[in-house]
């Protein structure tokens, strides 16, 4: 919870006094597909993370009226730090992911690569997304959107 829930509510206090003063600006808060799609043994995670969609949608009502908007961004499994083991070579690495895609992903069934959010974080930034505020826009190969149905045989 601190990490995911006190340090973006620190990062608006702190910011958006400054973007006030401008009269404009727009904040991309990084949630989750976690936050929607909960996973045994994460539920402090999830909490954080529904927290920042939480703390999102307050801030956008909040201040949208003086010039400032704010989204979230909730990526799915992403080939970062944060997911990989340390010490795991790339050969290995390379393996495990092309394995955990179909496994884990229904959508393109791989992990996302950290440019791909990278970019998808920067879209609702823009002046082309100017109208989009207190939305969170999930980044997740359709993570969220639900999985295939699997049936056990039948004798």
């Amino acid at each position: 919870m601190d990490t995911n829930a006190r340090r973006v509510f620190l990062a608006l206090r702190y910011q958006i006094p400054h973007m006030l003063k401008a009269g404009r600006g727009v904040i991309v808060c990084t949630s989750s597909s976690a936050a929607e799609q909960a996973r045994p043994n994460g539920g402090a995670y999830t909490a954080g993370k529904r927290a920042v969609q939480g703390l999102v949608k307050a801030a956008a009502l909040a201040y949208g009226t003086r010039g400032v908007r704010v989204n979230a961004i909730p990526p799915g499994t992403t080939d970062t730090a944060f997911v990989r083991p340390p010490g795991v070579p790339d050969a290995a690495w390379a393996q495990f992911k092309k394995a955990y895609g179909p496994l884990n992903i229904e959508g393109l069934e791989r992990m996302a690569e950290p440019e791909e959010i990278a970019r998808a974080i920067l879209a609702p930034a823009s002046d082309d997304f100017a109208y989009q505020s207190g939305a969170s826009v999930p980044v997740d190969d359709g993570a969220t959107a639900g999985r295939r149905m699997v049936l056990p045989p039948i004798d």
